[in-house]
Parts: structure tokens; sequence; C-alpha cells
């Protein structure tokens, strides 16, 4: 499609042929933005393109064209559907149009016109949005009336000649303007769903969940709500985050049915498949859950180190109807050594789709013939992961060694009872994690590691850190309990933490983090590592 000028779009819409997809955002743009735009197209400023998807195949649902409802589409003409650029294409066809009646009192639309005593600078608008009662008719003109010859002439009545020399020539400028535009033509909806998937990346809010639902099954099975039900049944232990991540849960359910985690697989979903099967899904995305807090004590999803964790586990349980999930010690160790060496290796860091479409055939394998080579790939890392990586919540190393260090039963400083991890892990923020050896001790001191590394935290509580202070280790040692042998290894550290010597515990600390790491991937130690 060639660039399109203001009326070829109006001519168009008012033909049924542009429309907006159900999965697109609703109009949003306030009346004073859709003025700016108007300025900027009359100013020949850049204001930006749109994106059309050219189909011969209607959705089964649309949205209204901002407050406008659209008419039905012509037999003979394909349908383009705006993916990117919807508020300008609204904003211009609202502005502009005078077959569709008018949006009546909403504050939300209001009609643009040009200010004719206004000064034309860069900076300000010559345009503005006004309610009937705020329009002055000698000062201000209704765009509406530029493409309607009879409403034109009739607004220009009584004027002198000056002005409607002045109000022509805003009109030829808005005659003659080209609206930059774009155009995939693809009757393959996996086609539509990578382009949405790159729009994305640039910060475009575009909702596959609904794009999927507007042309696969939305009429008899409502895909949201049973989304947004499994979100309601997680709630109670702490997963509710799986219902804001449709995207997530988008994966698992073309995981389970289809084998395959990747956006084509999702578009070749048949609906009256999913509406059979989803029982499994549902299951499927439960049962991992359920297998996440007790394996890997997870309170919530954001302590994955990747969400997407979730995906081939997903598929391992996905049993049908009340059938009860059920695994055996072998399969669980198979499990646990893919979800570890996974989280180390940050396997899912990059290529995503094809890392997690090995590990669902892995799982499915695992499920049925109750072995697999599931987690049997390169996992190189050592003590280097401990020195070498500092402490941040938010990044995937930070989230793996949180887990780690919760499967040593943590204890506190200074009372010596178990960390109530539950409630730690839910709320999972800094105050419960806090250096072994405290800034205020190390500051000035010639150190071969950053204070922040990941072999200085622990879980500690804001109220042990307030009593340990920034004392260093041998004078904080006073406070604790007289057996520590129970908080170090809790804690996965070594005796040399009270030398005061940084250097030397964070080796110390980062050999024993590595011993443990590899235990729970199941790698072999090295044969020149100290025993």
């Amino acid at each position: 499609m060639a660039d399109l000028s203001i009326r070829e779009i109006l001519e168009q819409v008012a033909r049924g042929q542009i429309r907006i997809p159900a999965f697109q955002r609703g109009f949003v743009w306030e009346p004073e933005r859709v003025a700016y735009l108007m300025d900027s197209i009359y100013k020949r400023f850049p204001f930006g393109s749109v994106l059309f998807w050219r189909t011969r195949e209607k959705l089964k649902f649309d949205k209204k064209l901002g407050p406008f409802e659209l008419p039905e589409p012509k037999a003979d003409y394909p349908i383009d559907y705006v993916l990117d650029g919807q508020q300008r294409i609204t904003s211009i066809f609202g502005v502009f149009q005078s077959e569709l009646p008018a949006p009546g009192t909403d504050d939300n639309w209001l009609p643009i016109y040009f200010d004719l005593i206004a000064e034309q600078t860069a900076q300000d608008s010559q345009f503005i949005a006004l309610s009937p009662d705020k329009v002055d008719p000698e000062r201000h003109f209704p765009l509406s009336t530029l493409f309607n010859t009879v409403a034109y002439r009739k607004a220009n009545e009584g004027r002198p000649d000056s002005t409607i020399e002045k109000i022509d020539k805003m009109q030829e400028i808005f005659k003659e303007v080209k609206i930059p535009t774009q155009t995939s033509t693809t009757e393959d909806k996996a086609t539509v769903a990578i382009i949405f998937e790159r729009v994305n990346r640039q910060g475009v809010e575009l909702d596959t969940l609904q794009l999927l639902s507007a042309w696969t099954w939305s009429e008899e099975f409502q895909l949201q709500d049973q989304f947004a039900e499994l979100a309601e049944e997680l709630t109670p232990f702490g997963f509710e985050e799986i219902g804001g991540d449709t995207n997530l849960l988008l994966r698992c359910c073309s995981a389970v049915l289809k084998g395959d985690a990747s956006p084509q697989a999702l578009m070749s979903i048949n609906g009256a498949d999913v509406r059979k099967e989803f029982d499994r899904v549902t299951n499927g995305v439960k049962y991992a859950v359920d297998y996440l807090r007790k394996n890997f004590l997870a309170e919530k999803l954001n302590n994955l180190p990747f969400s997407t964790l979730l995906v081939p586990l997903s598929v391992f349980f996905a049993v049908p109807g009340k059938k009860e999930a059920r695994y055996s010690d072998d399969q669980r160790k198979k499990i646990n050594k893919w979800f570890w060496r996974t989280s180390f290796s940050k396997r899912y860091s990059s290529a995503v789709i094809r890392n997690l479409n090995v590990d669902i055939e892995q799982m499915k394998n695992l499920r049925t013939y109750g072995d697999s080579h599931l987690g049997d790939f390169s996992t190189d890392f050592g003590p280097e992961f401990f020195k070498n990586n500092t402490f941040g919540l938010n990044n995937v190393n930070t989230k793996t060694f949180v887990l780690l260090l919760a499967t040593r039963t943590p204890r506190s400083f200074i009372s010596g009872q178990p960390v109530d991890l539950a409630k730690t892990l839910k709320e999972s923020n800094r105050t419960e994690f806090h250096h072994l050896m405290p800034r205020a001790f190390l500051k000035n001191k010639n150190t071969q590691y950053d204070e922040n590394v990941l072999a200085n935290f622990s879980f500690l509580s804001r109220a042990d850190n307030r009593e340990i202070g920034g004392a260093p280790p041998s004078a904080y040692k006073s406070k604790m309990p007289e057996d520590l042998t129970s908080i170090l290894a809790g804690a996965a550290a070594p005796m040399s933490l009270f030398d005061d010597d940084f250097n030397k515990f964070v080796e110390e600390r980062s050999d024993l983090l590595a011993k443990i790491a590899w235990d729970l991937c199941e790698i072999d130690f090295r044969a020149d590592f100290p025993a």
C-alpha cells in the first residue's frame, strides 16, 4: 500500500476496509494530543507512520475506532487491520470524518478547531480541542468541514477574504498531506504474531492473548477468563503474578498442547483442541507451581531465575481432568538437576525457544518413559560465579544464589533460630539479605574483591544486621550463640569469616558455595579442587 491521503483514509474506514482488531489497545489519546497531531501535520513535522496487516479473513471481533462504530467491510475489498498507529488513524478519522454519527457529549472526544488568530510559532499549537459552548465561530474554524464541500462553504460564509484565504491554505495542506504507511500482506497468522513480537520490542503494548482469542476460540471459550481463574487459584500460594504474565501462560499452553513454545505453534492451536485439553494446561501449571514451592522453596514467580522454567515443568505435570500427577524419586532428581543446571548456566538467556523446545521434549520423555536426557547439557561454572557476580535481587545470578542458600536451612545469626524462608522469599526485598563482612568494616580497606560480591551475602534480617552493625566479624561473633556450627552451615560460610580477612573469606566461601552448587547440578568435583 502506498502512503495514504487523509481523504483515502476517510473513504477506506467508511467502507469498512480499515479496522481495529480486538487485540489492540483502546483509544487513549486525550483531545489536546489530537490537536497537537493536527498541528504537527499542518506544520509538516514528522508525526509517525501506520502499520497495517492486510488479509481477506475478517476477525471474529473488532474494536470501535475510538468512539465510532465501524461499518461491515465490503466483500470486494481486503481488510487492513491496524497493527501500529491506531491512535493516529483514529485521531485523523475522528477529526475529519462527517459520515458516521458524532460521539455525543463524551469529554474524551472533542472537535478540533483551527485558531484563526493564534500566532504561528514552531512551538505553540494553532489547533485546539473545544466543547461546543467554548467555540467562538469568528475565531475557531472546524476541521470537520475540510473534506465536506457543503459544510466547508457554510463555515466560510460571511468571513473576510483574507481570512478565507488563510483557511484555504490550511485546507490545502491537509488535502495534500500523505500519511506514511507500511503493509504486511499475509494470511499466515504465525507471521503476524512475529510482527507483533517485533513491535512489542519497540515498546508498543500489543496483547497476544487477545489476538489469539480474536481469531481462534473466543466465541465459545474465553481464554482470558480461564487464565484469570487459574491466577485466582494460585493466589493463596503466592504465584498470582502468573495471571499477569500472559506470554508465560500462552507458552505453557502451547508447550502442553503442541510440544512447542514458539509463536508459530501458538498460532496453529485449534480452538476445539484448546477447549478439550485445557484442563491439562491448568493442571500442568498448578502442579508445576506446587513442585517449585516444595523442591526449591520458591514463594512467588519472581523468586525463579527464569519464569520460563515453568514452561517445561508444566509439560511434565500436564495430566488430564482430576488425575493426580505422580513422579518417582529418580524423576525428581532428574528434574532438580535440570532446574539447577538451567539456572547456573543461564540457559534461557539466549536461544530461548530452541532451548525450551529441547527441554519440553525431554520432559515429555521423562514423564512417558521415566528417563530422558533432561539436563544433560554442559554447565561450566566454578567458584568465580560467587567471586565475580555482585548481588542484585532482580538479576538471574542472584536469584539462583538465593535459592541455593535457601536449601541450606539458614538461621538467624543472633538467635540461631531458622529463618522464616516463606516470609522472606515472598517479600523478597533487600532488607532480608546483608553483607557478612559489613561495608563499614571494609571501607578504605585494600581488597581484591568487590564488597558486593555474592560470596559476601547471606540471609540476614534487618534486625540481625542492626545488632551486628558495622563491626568486624571477630567482634560481632560475641553476639552470636556459642555453638556456631548450624549457623555457619545454614549460611554456607567457613569459619574463616571470623578472621576478618575479606580476600581469604571470599576465596574460601566461594569454594564452599561452588561445591554445594556442583552437588545440586550433579557435577563431579574437579580433580584438582581441594576436598
